[in-house]
């Protein structure tokens, strides 16, 4: 997937539309410090029959089970603006195997 290096876009600092340098990041990893993680992390110490567990007390519901691994990673751009030279992330990845600027 071919992208170019300079886009116009969005810049939400600036509140206008500006030209930004575009790059790609590693995926970060689930931070564990996060109120979600130390919850499910307090649950699993819980003795299983000691009350209620809340959503997590139910078995998922599944239709149909997906076997295998995707073949490919969602990307993590960030974008640079050229006027405030601060960065932010696309929200919604691009599932794609090799990512090249232009």
């Amino acid at each position: 997937m071919k992208l170019p290096k300079i886009i116009k876009r969005y810049c939400p600092y600036c509140k206008k539309h500006t030209s930004h340098k575009a790059s790609q990041n590693k995926k970060r990893q689930a931070s564990s410090l996060k109120h979600g993680s130390k919850y499910r992390a307090r649950l699993r110490g819980r003795a299983r029959g000691a009350g209620n567990l809340g959503r997590y007390s139910k078995p998922a519901v599944t239709k149909f089970k997906m076997t295998g691994k995707k073949q490919t990673k969602k990307t993590d751009f960030r974008y640079e603006c050229s006027v405030c030279k601060k960065s932010h992330m696309q929200s919604a990845g691009i599932r794609a195997k090799k990512v090249e600027f232009t």
